[in-house]
């Protein structure tokens, strides 16, 4: 099966690193001409010139958390790329808060994992409505906290949300769906887990398939979902972590 992109356009978020970087490598590479936002878009531009055709990575610097940042990364998106046919969410970041948190702190992880990832795809999705055809992906988190963090709360609201928009959108063609990393290779992983001794010993305890992933792992599978194979699939979510979570459906 050849997942062929050729002549799509994309909109990649956290393309800088780990997993947005790889996902946009990957559609490149499948034909797709991908505009990559990232707040250091040096490092995108730097990937650009590592992509071997057919299709092309363009660089967008933005910092979506700032207010009507998705709105105008969306207006330049369409600009440059003429339409957005495939939106893959990857900006974000974790948040541990404690319980004596402050509104702040709640507020800050919830707008940079929930309000700002609802804004972007409310921008971009009359346009793939109007073409009937479009693929939205975003990488979410865990369904099984183990302590407060703001950034899962937010990514849970992104799943019910995402649920139901997909099926509002269904019959334009547009195909919602989410990915949920474990531990998967990134910047923000390896400073938890810095060296391989504390790697292995997490792995070894909770990760059935002993080991951590690689953002091709999940990018791969954020890149068959983006292509026309995946058309049958909306509304779902799922887990990309070796088995580690503990959920059966």
């Amino acid at each position: 099966m050849k997942l062929d992109l050729t002549g799509r356009t994309a909109l990649v978020t956290g393309a800088s690193q780990g997993i947005g970087h790889m996902t946009a490598k990957l559609l490149a590479e499948a034909g797709a001409t991908v505009l990559g936002v990232a707040r250091r878009a040096e490092l995108i531009e730097k990937l650009a010139a590592e992509v071997k055709g057919p299709g092309k990575i363009l660089a967008l610097q933005s910092d979506l958390y700032q207010a009507g940042a998705p709105e105008r990364t969306a207006a330049e998106a369409e600009r440059i790329l003429g339409r957005v046919d495939i939106l893959m969410n990857a900006a974000g970041g974790s948040r541990p808060v404690p319980f004596e948190a402050t509104h702040e702190q709640w507020e800050e992880g919830m707008t940079l994992n929930f309000f700002r990832i609802r804004e972007l795809v409310h921008a971009i999705v009359p346009g793939m409505r109007k073409h009937k055809w479009g693929r939205i992906v975003t990488f979410t988190g865990t369904s099984e906290p183990m302590m407060l963090n703001a950034a899962f709360t937010a990514k849970a609201a992104v799943h019910v949300w995402s649920k139901g928009l997909s099926r509002q959108v269904a019959a334009d063609g547009v195909t919602i769906n989410c990915l949920q990393p474990g531990r998967i290779r990134s910047e923000q992983i390896m400073k938890r887990y810095p060296t391989p001794e504390a790697e292995a010993a997490y792995a070894k305890a909770e990760i059935p398939i002993g080991r951590f992933g690689e953002p091709v792992e999940i990018a791969a599978l954020a890149l068959f979902l983006a292509s026309p194979h995946a058309s049958y699939i909306t509304g779902t979510v799922i887990p990309v972590d070796g088995g580690s979570s503990h959920f059966a459906f």
